[in-house]
């Protein structure tokens, strides 16, 4: 089971996936094709590699932090509902709030989510910086810089501490970011996603964690 077309990708690194998880990994695919042609939240190219480039990459986060029931996690910048959607799949007893400021890709979100019956999806059309709520993670696929986001999302963090690691921002991101992280020193965590997955894709990937 290791086609990385397929929902098989997902089982490969996540085998213990209960038989309702994996039936809503599997339906992603025909509803993002079917979305997707109404709405571009994927690029045309990319959409027939959906598991390995957008859910797998996404999931990449839970070899690094495994969410608690009863967390708030905010997804900033969704897009078309990554890393938030398969995140909530693997954790269905976190709550996901996803929000983007393009209204029109919230509703793929609302959608998908709606059809999988995602109970701990909700999503806003807001910008980061508005937020109010506060949180015990910040995720996202790198909408912008690490200087940049870490303005927008000042002071939205919890005191508690549910987990193991500090509450936080962990991102998704590609390439050289030495130079980006620089002013961050010893605070930022770097995971090369290469070491959780095999697949040549993810060889310049990484999940970039800084503390709130």
């Amino acid at each position: 089971m290791d086609d990385k077309s397929s929902v098989a990708i997902i089982h490969k690194y996540f085998p213990n996936l209960q038989s309702r998880q994996i039936e809503q990994f599997s339906r992603l695919e025909g509803l993002y094709k079917e979305w997707n042609s109404r709405i571009n939240v994927i690029s045309r190219k990319d959409v027939d590699s959906l598991y390995e480039h957008h859910v797998l990459h996404s999931l990449a986060i839970a070899k690094v932090v495994n969410f608690v029931p009863q967390a708030e996690v905010v997804d900033v910048g969704t897009g078309g509902g990554f890393p938030g959607i398969p995140l909530a799949i693997l954790f269905p007893n976190t709550h996901f709030h996803l929000i983007d400021s393009i209204a029109k890709k919230l509703k793929v979100v609302d959608a998908i989510a709606s059809e999988l019956q995602l109970a701990n999806i909700t999503s806003q059309h807001i910008r980061a910086e508005q937020l109010t709520a506060k949180y015990d993670f910040v995720v996202s696929r790198a909408v912008t810089a690490a200087s940049q986001f870490m303005l927008w999302i000042k002071g939205i963090f919890f005191n508690r501490q549910l987990h193991e690691m500090p509450n936080g921002v962990l991102f998704l991101k590609g390439g050289d970011i030495t130079g980006e992280l620089g002013p961050y020193g010893e605070k930022t965590k770097i995971f090369s996603i290469s070491d959780f997955f095999s697949e040549p894709f993810f060889e310049e990937k990484k999940v970039v964690y800084l503390p709130g």
